[in-house]
């Protein structure tokens, strides 16, 4: 069975589930009511869709116009109405398994049912409905405020073979920009650039998607980049967005042009780009060296980067800290295969939703769903860190529900 065909009924079995939900939990209402909420449950699904569809259809001339608002808008509606439906169908189904279980046994037992269906499954599909709300809260939320919530995450990492010199080392880590979305929300954007200049960091680093698909998105904001503070430089890479694939990859002219400019625009912004290349910092004599790989992504995605040109003249037993869009390459080519100390990433975003509370142990986000094992964060694997940076900004769902935009600081010091 296809990955789509298994994604539309799982589709379908939410609508179903949620609905029957509805039902049950409306019972004991005033029949106008009781009719006026089932009906509006089924517009939801029709407008939802609908506008889904209709988006799908013109695309390609809605990512020409730049109207990513209208994506937002689309998609954040879309993903709501899911979510929010997914969490109360859930308890419906759990109901509904019950009380299957509870069938076969008295069949098999030929024992008479017990009549408690209707009070355990109003209890459930009450908890659904609370737990749907403050779901729905939590989104609507996200896309008022959340969306320019920006935290700033702190971590000390200790290795034995950094070189003295650099012990102490402040790194400023940020990482999809997404400057499309933000559609010039510029004095809100404004404060977490501030935030970023606040960390008085030896070093910014910016793990790539500047984009969204076009590199006009990005020129009306390079005043603002150029004005990033780091006492000792700024270095950059590529994200998957960057390249144009998903908006011009059928106009290889455009693509080129786009891509070019792209390249242009890091440059006066004050960023260092680095294309599988790799450069040595140095301090008080001693030395480190920063690797920057082009987009190499598990899962379909591009894979332009190429990590033993990067590595190429590093000498034996150096420090090394690798650049790398994509979390899945540290799994894939640098985990075990490389003495790479240090690698930091972005990409996932977290899911733009999710829960973490450290101090109880809680740390979930859909990410884990979808492939991405290590998401947000920082991680370790014998005496390799790979640092993921949950992102600046956001794409396509225009919310951060319980995933705020991440500016990271790190602190190297040595063992």
């Amino acid at each position: 069975m296809s990955r789509g065909l298994l994604f539309l009924l799982l589709l379908v079995a939410i609508e179903v589930f949620a609905f029957k939900g509805l039902r049950m939990l409306t019972l004991s209402w005033d029949p106008m009511w009781r009719r006026l909420v089932l009906v509006l449950f089924v517009l939801t699904t029709l407008v939802s869709f609908g506008a889904f569809f209709w988006m799908m259809r013109n695309s390609d001339r809605l990512i020409e116009l730049r109207t990513y608002h209208i994506f937002n808008f689309v998609l954040g509606f879309l993903f709501t109405c899911l979510i929010v439906k997914a969490v109360f169908a859930t308890f419906h189904l759990a109901d509904d398994l019950v009380h299957l279980v509870r069938w076969a046994s008295n069949k098999l037992s030929a024992s008479s049912p017990q009549a408690e269906r209707i009070s355990r499954s109003q209890f459930l599909s009450q908890t659904g409905a609370v737990l749907s709300g403050a779901m729905l809260g939590t989104i609507v939320y996200g896309m008022l405020r959340g969306k320019y919530n920006f935290r700033v995450e702190r971590s000390v990492i200790a290795f034995d073979n950094l070189p003295p010199a650099f012990d102490g080392l402040r790194i400023a880590h940020i990482s999809d920009l997404h400057l499309g979305s933000f559609n010039g929300t510029f004095d809100a954007v404004q404060k977490g650039f501030d935030m970023i200049s606040g960390l008085d960091a030896d070093y910014i680093f910016f793990t790539g998607d500047l984009v969204n698909n076009f590199s006009d998105e990005a020129e009306p904001w390079i005043d603002r980049l150029k004005a990033l503070q780091a006492r000792s430089g700024k270095f950059s890479i590529l994200g998957n967005h960057d390249y144009g694939d998903y908006a011009l990859g059928d106009l290889p002219e455009l693509r080129a042009r786009s891509f070019s400019r792209l390249v242009d625009i890091h440059a006066e912004a004050g960023f260092r780009l680095l294309r599988n290349e790799h450069v040595a910092l140095e301090r008080n004599g001693e030395t480190l060296y920063l690797m920057g790989v082009e987009n190499w992504g598990g899962r379909g995605f591009s894979k332009y980067g190429d990590l033993a040109k990067t590595m190429n003249g590093i000498p034996p037993n150096a420090f090394r800290i690798l650049l790398s869009h994509d979390p899945t390459h540290w799994e894939q080519q640098v985990l075990g295969q490389t003495d790479i100390a240090l690698t930091l990433s972005g990409h996932t975003h977290g899911a733009q939703m999710g829960v973490e509370i450290p101090m109880a142990g809680i740390k979930w986000s859909p990410s884990a769903l979808i492939g991405y094992k290590r998401w947000g964060g920082l991680y370790r694997e014998g005496s390799q860190y790979l640092y993921v940076n949950r992102g600046f900004g956001f794409l396509a769902f225009p919310s951060r529900a319980g995933i705020p935009h991440e500016i990271t600081l790190l602190e190297l010091r040595r063992a």
